[in-house]
């Protein structure tokens, strides 16, 4: 059986039991071939249970047997909004989907592929290995230089991926799509125990990461912006603190740096920020130099 049909059947699995919770293998059964997975052939339990272990081993995710012998997800907390297994079961299942839509590619629109992705594997490999990366990078209106890291770990922010590495001396974060030429060298490093790519950005929106104060943030959302809030929210530590039928507020516990601020701003008339003060001023400045250049003939 060709790779991508097999992944289908474990997408397929995944989420009908997400969607439906604890499910006898009948159940399961009847399903499959309802939905025509394998061709109108059922699901035997010897195919279950390879696809079972297959998904532990790619996904991490456990598909456990209760005392009624119904099957669940037992730790779905793997599939958080931010994780790899996550993003890979949204990858996979988008994918499955769009290869059976092909006569309607012109009437699905994609955005552009995340880019420097070419750069991708030889990161990786590194990552794996523990082996540091030389690399060209030539950051805006700068010339390319050539630099020796160590990589950490790799983020995928607004259709861009970049690294988190240490120079020897403290972190930086290098967007893959300046990178001129990457290659990995025969010097290794151990990346601490201690250190945590995950919690490195907790207390920011996006990939800067300075010296930017953490705040407690309130924004007042109008009209429909409080959905796309609740939808989808901004950061892990986002609350909804109020709410009338005028407006909604939300607050957050993180460090306001410029990623932060341009999404906020991406909102227009439809957010307005309460506190801190020194943020509110921030944005009455910035929404004034708009103006000004709009009165400008």
């Amino acid at each position: 059986m060709k790779p991508a049909l097999i992944f289908q059947q474990y997408i397929w699995l995944i989420n009908t039991l997400r969607r439906h919770g604890r499910m006898t293998l009948d159940e399961l059964s009847r399903r499959w071939v309802e939905d025509e997975v394998a061709d109108g052939n059922p699901l035997s339990r010897s195919s279950f249970n390879r696809h079972r272990d297959a998904i532990l081993d790619m996904f991490g995710i456990v598909i456990e047997c209760d005392t009624n012998y119904r099957y669940y997800i037992y730790n779905p907390e793997v599939l958080d909004d931010d994780s790899l297994e996550r993003w890979m079961l949204s990858t996979l299942t988008v994918g499955g989907v769009l290869s059976d839509s092909v006569s309607l590619k012109e009437r699905i629109i994609l955005e552009s592929v995340p880019a420097g992705e070419e750069f991708l594997q030889t990161i990786i490999r590194a990552i794996k290995a523990g082996k540091k990366i030389m690399m060209g990078y030539r950051r805006f209106g700068a010339d390319s230089q050539e630099r020796i890291v160590a990589p950490y770990a790799l983020k995928l922010f607004h259709q861009r991926w970049y690294l988190l590495a240490f120079t020897g001396r403290h972190y930086a974060i290098y967007s893959l799509d300046r990178m001129l030429s990457v290659s990995l060298t025969e010097e290794s490093f151990e990346m601490p125990e201690e250190f945590s790519p995950q919690q490195y950005f907790a207390e920011y929106f996006g990939v800067l990461t300075d010296d930017t104060p953490m705040a407690h943030v309130v924004v007042r959302t109008y009209g429909k912006t409080a959905n796309y809030f609740r939808t989808l929210p901004l950061h892990q530590s986002q609350r909804e603190v109020a709410t009338t039928a005028d407006y909604t507020d939300f607050s957050f516990d993180i460090r306001p740096t410029a990623d932060f601020i341009g999404e906020l701003l991406s909102f227009d008339s439809g957010l307005e920020v309460l506190e801190p003060k020194e943020l509110r001023h921030q944005f009455q400045q910035q929404v004034e130099t708009m103006l000004q250049r709009y009165k400008t003939q």
